[in-house]
């Protein structure tokens, strides 16, 4: 009966940290760059720079992963402060929106584009 009472408590403690997790946190960082394909490209550049300068980041920022120990990765609770989780965050916004930029070829100016006659 104790060992069950043990096995029981640590069951209940470690639940407790899964919603609260360190690897579920960092997953939310990534998101979809499809939502920021109806913004318009100066529109975009602008908020991803401004978004960048706030936090104090690259431009070119990608979300980083820590590594917790082999399988232990859903039960370490976040410790992160509330500025990291932030700058964390945006980090995960910012690839966004570079992933949106370079598959809409914003950054760069239009091609002319020429009508000509072979020869």
């Amino acid at each position: 009966m104790r060992w069950n009472m043990i096995v029981l408590a640590s069951c209940l403690a470690t639940a407790g940290c899964v919603g609260n997790s360190m690897s579920e946190r960092q997953d939310a960082n990534i998101q979809s760059s499809l939502q920021y394909d109806s913004v318009p490209c100066d529109q975009l550049l602008a908020q991803r720079n401004g978004l960048a300068q706030q936090y104090h980041l690259s431009t070119e920022a990608k979300p980083t992963f820590s590594n917790p120990a082999m399988g232990f990765g859903p039960f370490t609770p976040d410790m992160r402060s509330k500025a990291k989780r932030d700058a964390d965050q945006a980090t995960g916004e910012i690839d966004a929106m570079n992933r949106s930029i370079d598959r809409r070829d914003c950054g760069h100016p239009d091609k002319q584009k020429k009508l000509a006659l072979p020869g």
